[in-house]
């Protein structure tokens, strides 16, 4: 089961081994994300998910939270157990 952690606090959140992931599509990213993601949209996930380690954290970044939440859900199905969730996404971000 992944978690659910405001976006405003992300640095918390980001260990040093943690990977960052913003799920958006790469027309939303170059708009603006949030400094050290990654970008792997959320269409792609699940071919890409083996460029992910199951055994790190994995903290997931959207517009709004809704394809994050999809993803912390893929993920956790896939055998990730330290998933994290921005909830409200860059809608959220002040």
């Amino acid at each position: 089961m992944h978690r659910d952690h405001p976006v405003n606090d992300f640095q918390t959140v980001l260990t040093d081994d943690a990977q960052f992931i913003d799920v958006r599509e790469p027309d939303e990213v170059a708009a603006g994300t949030l400094p050290g993601s990654v970008n792997i949209p959320l269409g792609d996930l699940p071919t890409r998910v083996g460029e992910l380690d199951s055994t790190r954290r994995v903290v997931l970044l959207c517009r709004s939270g809704g394809r994050s939440t999809q993803a912390a859900e893929f993920l956790t199905a896939s055998g990730f157990s330290d998933v994290v969730n921005l909830a409200g996404g860059m809608l959220a971000v002040e």
